[in-house]
Parts: structure tokens; C-alpha cells; sequence
């Protein structure tokens, strides 16, 4: 199946609204891999080429899902398995608000850290990284300009002999780093 199918589909099935749609209810037939990868730096490219239209890359972004270890593509007939180099967003912006730290991802996506958007430590390139929940097991990490600028808002606490820096969100509070 090729991409502007995949729209059709989408766009058939209400896809492109400001709501997301309910993939997590979806469960269609495996229909085979495309040849769509996220990479590492949060860009989408389908056969060997750079996608340069947002629009295409937020409707499908709106019906990513992982199941396991694998990502796909689903609409309300189909899945379609993609490759994903390490998660498909990144955090590329945030700001602070009343209700919290507000951070927002490469394809607009934007929320408030809490317990329902955590943040955890993961290992990327050697380096211990925060990753961020966006939505249904998808997860975003944090671009290295953000990790800076954290860095600054950081408070150093200790634990068991180890050093953290920490950030808070509201009541709710999370690790950036140690050290």
C-alpha cells in the first residue's frame, strides 16, 4: 500500500481531526512492512527520501503504534509495520506555566510533564538521556538544546550516595541526569 492510500484511509476514517484517533482500539490485519523509518534526529523518510510535508507526517504520527518492540502504522483496515531508530518524537521546545513545564515535540505535539506524561532515563549513544511518554507507549526524547537549558533549572539532590539533577513539573518531580 502506498502513502496517499494510507491518507485516503485515514482521512476517511476521521484521522486528521484535532482528536486522536482511537488506534489503541484498532486491531487489523498485519498487512506488511513499508519502507518508512523515523530516525535517530526525530526526521521521517520513506524509500531512501526526507518526508517535507508536516501535515503528511502529523496524520501519520496521529496513527503510530507500538506494539512490543515493533511500530506501525494503523488504520481502521490495516497495519502496516515501519522501522523506528530509537522513539518517533523528539522534545524540541518546552516553557514553563502555571500548571507546569510544558515541552513540545518535532511534530507539534505538546503537553504538561506529570505522572501522566513521566520522564525517565534511558540510554542513548552511552549517554544517560531523559525520555518523555507522549501517548499509548510512545515516547519522546529529549533534544540535546532542551537538555541544556534544563541543566540550568536543575536542582542537585542526593540519594544513596549518588548525585541527581532535578527538575519539578508542578507536584511532579523527575531526574534529568547523575552524577
Amino acid at each position: 500500500m502506498d502513502l496517499g492510500a494510507i491518507a485516503q484511509q485515514l482521512s476517511d476514517s476521521g484521522a486528521n481531526k484535532q482528536s486522536l484517533p482511537p488506534v489503541d482500539k484498532w486491531d487489523p490485519p498485519f498487512c506488511g512492512d513499508m519502507n518508512l523509518v523515523i530516525k535517530n534526529n526525530g526526521d521521517w523518510w520513506h524509500e531512501g527520501t526526507p518526508f517535507t510535508r508536516a501535515k503528511l507526517v502529523h496524520l501519520l504520527a496521529s496513527v503510530l503504534k507500538k506494539e512490543d518492540f515493533n511500530y506501525f502504522l494503523v488504520t481502521p483496515v490495516e497495519k502496516i509495520g515501519i522501522q523506528v531508530e530509537d522513539v518517533p518524537f523528539i522534545i524540541v521546545d518546552w516553557q514553563q506555566t502555571e500548571k507546569g513545564l510544558s515541552v513540545k515535540t518535532q511534530i507539534g505535539d505538546e503537553f504538561i510533564l506529570s505522572e501522566d506524561h513521566p520522564v525517565e532515563l534511558r540510554e542513548f549513544n552511552g549517554t544517560e538521556v531523559p525520555y518523555c511518554l507522549v501517548r499509548r507507549n510512545l515516547w519522546a526524547r529529549l533534544h540535546q538544546n532542551v537538555l541544556y537549558q534544563w541543566v540550568d533549572l536543575a536542582e542537585t539532590k542526593q540519594n544513596e550516595g549518588k548525585r541527581f539533577l532535578q527538575i519539578s513539573s508542578a507536584d511532579y518531580h523527575f531526574n534529568i541526569g547523575s552524577y
